[in-house]
């Protein structure tokens, strides 16, 4: 038997409380010899034996009444066959639901959501549990423990459809902290999710925590999973991967890149994509012969100095992943910065990174002087010099968090800092070469007419190895990396592995190094933008407290879980699904479950084994058992009852003669 509240159980001493009070009362009452009462005690014994057991009798049960108050209030839980007997349904049934985009696709053979559909399941399977297990609903967008009835799921708020990514180990750490908070009794996790890899992230190192933290509970719990994995094999999804604004003569456009994804990669098939800005739209057929495809298209602006739009393809199995949404804002001039004490690379870096438009410029400042160096108007930091750290590395966190980009260039020495887990290696020298590079996003990416970059035939004699996690861009020839890129809030950090110096590489020629940091520092721009960029459920920096008001539609959305454009006062942004939701990979049940060794994981519906050791609160027993001991010792302690004489007729005494004298 084990308790949930063990600290109680110091007051066990308490049970001898009746006990001393008994032996104190007993001091009070001291018997005293006297001869004339030897008669009446003899005769009165067995009177007498009767009344000791009744105190005995009495003395027992307020004993046991402290007991069982005490084993009360500690709430202890049994296993066994006494947990089957006293057991049945559990005290907390925890319904941790799904509420991603994916989750909005249609399940086969059924013409509804997988949301609706697990929530219909919910309800029927929620139905014995009624009145006897508290229901309590976290929802993967919100993680907000809600109380909820087993009827009417489908109405609530923390149930309806987002446009948000799930965290699968975030979701479970929070039923965790209910337990442990509520000093929940046993209890059953019921999770319901399609098992969407990106939202489950079975290699996440917080599954090893939380598989911990649920063994080590002194309650029993349960963990069954209601999967509804299976894509619909004809979806097809658009999202939007790159906005800037561009200039071409006395022109302004805006540029947009997006991509059109579907489940399978099947026979080639085209796309009508619609492309809308204000009043005017236009229709662009993709065709998609992979899974996916990557268009770039241009808008242009004439006199708009703000506005927004959206990209949709026709309606499918989800309608949630057939349309993006973008926000634009006057252009604002951006500025570079490059810190470094070479004067040789500072001389190339500063002329690469130098902005097209006649309002910005690039800034050269010493390592030393960077703290102090305004970077208010600034979208790209050039760094090259042995990695930032201390203050240094806090105030570049804090730029590329707001939407700013860093790139970091080799120091040229053994400097072993780290920075976002990135440190640099020893040099090497020799010949190398780029052979392979991302062509299709990114600062290598091709040009609009889909001319690639002459990454291929620069060369490369001096190169410093990188460490660190990231997504590997570009590969030199022997399989070391040469481009890096880190994702951090709403900007990016880069590493470049070699340096745009005549004793480096050819980078200094221009053809590459030019193309790559103006891009960066265009990606940058969308620090200075006042129409912003946004994930639904990621809206870290959006100021909650003011009233966002739905541009798109004419219904009230909420701005932090739903896609649409958004204004408030001055501001606006555009909302969409995050990048990760578009990643149709699934696992499986069994990895899922694995997920949470050493506890079984069954299928909801499934029965328990009958020899599975279960455990049951113990509390309403002894709540019981402490109101029957005290109602016996009640009733031991009433007075006893007198036979009354009759109105009007006298007790007659035994010594009385009876009428008329003493019988003859």
């Amino acid at each position: 038997m084990t308790f949930l509240q063990p600290f109680i159980l110091w007051g066990l001493p308490l049970i001898l409380l009746p006990i001393v009070i008994h032996l104190l009362n007993r001091l009070r009452h001291r018997s005293q010899p006297w001869g004339a009462m030897r008669f009446l005690v003899a005769a009165t014994r067995s009177s007498v034996n009767r009344a000791r057991l009744k105190q005995f009798l009495i003395l027992t049960f307020r004993t046991l009444a402290v007991l069982a108050l005490i084993l009360f209030l500690s709430r202890p839980l049994t296993g066994g066959w006494l947990g089957w007997a006293f057991g049945g349904a559990p005290d907390t049934i925890l319904l941790l639901l799904d509420r991603s985009a994916s989750m909005e696709a249609t399940a086969v053979g059924t013409g509804e959501s997988k949301r609706l559909q697990a929530l219909r399941l919910f309800e029927r399977a929620l139905a014995p549990f009624e009145g006897r297990s508290q229901l309590v609903v976290i929802d993967s967008a919100t993680r907000t423990p809600t109380e909820v009835g087993a009827g009417g799921l489908m109405g609530l708020p923390v149930t309806a459809a987002s446009d948000t990514a799930a965290d699968l180990p975030g979701l479970v750490q929070s039923a965790v902290n209910y337990l442990v908070d509520n000093r929940a009794g046993t209890a059953e996790l019921w999770i319901a999710s399609d098992l969407q890899g990106s939202n489950w992230q079975p290699d996440d190192a917080r599954w090893k925590s939380l598989s911990a933290q649920l063994s080590s509970l002194p309650q029993k719990v349960r963990v069954r999973l209601l999967s509804l994995d299976g894509a619909a094999p004809d979806n097809v999804s658009v999202s939007l991967r790159e906005l800037f604004q561009r200039r071409r003569g006395n022109e302004r456009e805006l540029r947009l890149v997006f991509d059109v994804a579907r489940v399978e990669a099947g026979n080639a098939q085209t796309v009508p994509v619609n492309v809308a800005l204000g009043s005017s739209s236009a229709t662009i057929d993709v065709p998609v012969e992979g899974a996916s495809a990557r268009r770039r298209h241009a808008i242009p602006l004439g006199g708009a100095r703000d506005g927004w739009g959206s990209i949709d393809i026709p309606a499918d199995n989800n309608s949630r992943d057939n349309k993006a949404y973008f926000a634009f804002a006057p252009d604002q001039g951006a500025n570079s910065l490059v810190v470094t004490a070479d004067a040789a690379s500072a001389r190339f870096l500063q002329l690469a990174s130098t902005p097209f438009s006649q309002s910005g410029k690039a800034s050269v400042v010493n390592p030393s002087g960077f703290g102090t160096a305004p970077l208010e108007d600034h979208a790209l930091i050039v760094w090259q010099a042995a990695l930032p750290q201390g203050s240094a590395a806090a105030r570049i966190e804090q730029f590329v968090n707001e939407g700013g980009v860093a790139v970091f260039f080799p120091p040229g020495d053994g400097a072993t800092n780290q920075f976002l887990g990135f440190s640099w290696g020893a040099a090497e020298t020799g010949t190398n070469t780029v052979p392979k590079w991302t062509q299709e996003e990114g600062p290598l990416a091709n040009s609009d007419e889909g001319l690639m970059l002459p990454l291929s035939i620069a060369t490369f004699t001096k190169w410093q190895q990188l460490q660190g996690p990231g997504a590997t861009l570009a590969s030199f020839a022997d399989g070391s990396r040469f481009l890096v890129r880190q994702t951090l809030g709403r900007g990016e950090a880069f590493f470049v592995s070699s340096l745009p110096d005549p004793g480096w590489s050819s980078l200094w020629e221009g053809p590459v190094l030019v193309p790559a940091l103006q891009r960066m520092l265009q990606s940058g721009t969308r620090r200075l933008q006042s129409a912003r960029m946004l994930a639904a459920g990621e809206t870290v920096g959006l100021d909650l407290t003011k009233r966002w008001e739905s541009l798109d539609s004419p219904g009230q959305k909420d701005v932090r879980l739903h896609a649409g454009v958004y204004r408030a006062g001055t501001e606006m942004v555009a909302v969409n699904r995050p990048e990760r939701e578009d990643a149709p990979e699934a696992i499986d049940s069994a990895t899922a479950s694995a997920l949470f060794q050493p506890l079984a994981v069954q299928s909801l519906g499934q029965s328990v084994a009958r020899n599975e050791r279960m455990q049951s609160e113990l509390w309403r027993l002894f709540l019981l058992g402490m109101l029957l001991f005290l109602l016996a010792e009640g009733f031991l302690i009433l007075p006893d009852k007198r036979v009354a004489a009759p109105a009007g007729r006298p007790i007659p005494s035994p010594m009385a003669q009876p009428a008329g004298g003493p019988a003859r």
